[in-house]
């Protein structure tokens, strides 16, 4: 395992070809553009860049990937990854690809350093700030390259008010709304618009939401049966673990996901200041940032929602 800066990682990409680019899963914003900004640049640069197919990508992002998606039978020379921290975070039909990773670019502080190379940079807002450092190496940045990059940057800082916002991340968005986006159609989508379906599941899931330490801690449940009772979608509850956030006085909010009969995915989603979300998903096999993390875990409703409170009472108490 070696570390590379991102002009290191730049030149890497430059000398190879053949180029596949993996995505996370349950792949959000970040990752979705950072693979289609990257694809289009090398693209720019005469190389053959495809991303591989992710099989729970929603249509929100699917359109940033259009044209640029590999054929199943594809072989590549060169396997690159984006926005994954982890050897878990790998979807079931990247996995053939994992022992392959030569270089891994992420901001993740979790990183498992799984690739022959890495360029990470944990105090990044998201991985599109730095796909945009990479791919500025190369020349000029298209406007179908910046647009994949703002809806990276913008959605894994909340629209810019998330707390690991810095004034360097709005220093790249500036530099992409300046090369052009369709700024107002981006942010309409992303941050303006919800389906009828999607303000059902966040009114059934405020009703559901049990609230502890004082009023601190908030939990939500998103069920198989909930989701089935009201026909959404994955899309529908995009970056819904932010929602309970939102409750005057909650520092702590915790979304349960079910993602199969005894299996639940985790988003934890913290003030830093009073508890770091990475450590707390890191006591259940986890990981992720200061303020937000997440992790997977195998029980009933009832198991799982004592699991992530001890965790948090462990981490607690590890700080006193």
């Amino acid at each position: 395992m070696k570390e590379l800066t991102f002009q290191e990682a730049s030149q890497r990409l430059l000398d190879r070809d053949n180029i596949l680019i993996l995505t996370h899963v349950r792949p959000d914003g970040d990752t979705i553009g950072c693979a289609a900004a990257l694809c289009r640049a090398l693209r720019e640069q005469g190389k053959r860049a495809f991303v591989l197919p992710n099989p729970d990508m929603t249509s929100l992002f699917s359109p940033y990937l259009e044209g640029l998606l590999c054929e199943e039978s594809w072989e590549p020379d060169t396997v690159v990854s984006v926005d994954i921290a982890a050897r878990d975070l790998f979807p079931d039909n990247a996995k053939q690809y994992l022992e392959r990773v030569e270089l891994a670019i992420d901001h993740h502080p979790s990183q498992e350093f799984f690739a022959k190379e890495t360029c990470v940079d944990s105090k990044r807002a998201a991985c599109g700030e730095l796909i945009y450092d990479i791919i500025r190496q190369w020349g000029p940045v298209s406007v179908e390259a910046a647009t994949a990059l703002y809806v990276a940057v913008s959605t894994d800082c909340g629209c810019f008010v998330y707390g690991n916002t810095r004034g360097d991340t709005h220093r790249v968005a500036a530099a992409l709304i300046d090369l052009g986006i369709p700024l107002a159609q981006l942010n309409k989508r992303h941050f303006r618009t919800k389906s009828l379906v999607r303000m059902k599941l966040e009114s059934a899931l405020i009703e559901g939401m049990e609230v502890y330490e004082n009023g601190k801690t908030a939990i939500v449940f998103q069920t198989l049966e909930l989701m089935e009772r009201l026909g959404a979608t994955q899309r529908d509850a995009e970056d819904i673990a932010s929602l309970i956030g939102q409750l005057e006085g909650v520092t702590t909010g915790i979304t349960l996901r079910e993602l199969e009969p005894g299996r639940y995915k985790l988003s934890v989603r913290t003030d830093p200041t009073d508890l770091n979300a990475s450590d707390v998903c890191a006591v259940l096999g986890g990981g992720g940032h200061m303020g937000a993390a997440g992790a997977t875990y195998q029980g009933t409703v009832e198991e799982t929602k004592a699991a992530i409170l001890d965790a948090i009472a462990q981490v607690r108490a590890a700080r006193t």
